[in-house]
């Protein structure tokens, strides 16, 4: 976020899970499952506002966060005390394709996998909008298989730490796969001011007539 944007960290948070908005969980086979006080404290953690990122890292299988794949599993097994509602995968005009790029898919060292977020409540839509208004908060849970963080993750030296794709196309995936990240801090930060936002010229332009 300090490279991509004008952000700065305010400094080392403490411990636990209140004090981030935003967890990363890579989901792998044979994890021990959460105890009865850990499973209180996420449900707490996401009615308060923050999220988790489950991330099944399978997407090369065929996975798709479901049964198909052991890590897809094991997510299943977890997420059976998890206080989360229906799920749908993202829409293309769901907020986290713009809170800061201009985003079509959120690939991580591997694409194609869909990538789920919380449902939406059925909204109609405006004429003269260019998005439907579909977050007033941020979803407590994203959920895919497509390894963010092999892409993200760089050595001591500043190399990328796993390898993307192919060539040049897949250094252009790496690069998707950091814008996503950028965009997934700001929803998290930020929550539907994009959304809210976005409607901003459509509805000076109907008062205007």
């Amino acid at each position: 976020m300090s490279r991509r944007g004008r952000e700065r960290p305010a400094g080392r948070p403490g411990p636990g899970p209140a004090a981030f908005p935003f967890l990363y969980w890579p989901v792998v086979e044979g994890q021990r499952m959460p105890s009865d006080a850990a499973y209180a404290r996420l449900n707490d953690f996401m009615r308060h506002g923050g999220m988790i990122l489950f991330d099944t890292q399978d997407a090369q299988l065929g996975g798709d966060a479901g049964a198909s794949t052991p890590n897809g599993r094991v997510l299943q097994r977890i997420a059976l005390r998890l206080d989360v509602s229906p799920l749908e995968m993202a829409p293309a005009d769901h907020v986290l394709t713009r809170t800061f790029y201009l985003l079509q898919d959120f690939p991580g060292r591997w694409t194609g996998a869909p990538v789920w977020v919380e449902a939406a409540a059925q909204v109609e839509e405006v004429e003269g909008m260019p998005f439907r208004n579909l977050n007033d908060g941020v979803t407590p849970v994203v959920i895919g298989g497509n390894d963010w963080a092999g892409a993200w993750a760089i050595t001591e030296t500043g190399e990328p730490a796993y390898p993307v794709g192919r060539g040049l196309s897949g250094e252009r995936q790496r690069e998707m796969a950091l814008r996503f990240g950028v965009n997934l801090i700001m929803y998290v930060m930020t929550g539907n001011y994009k959304s809210d936002q976005v409607h901003v010229p459509a509805l000076l332009d109907r008062l205007g007539q």
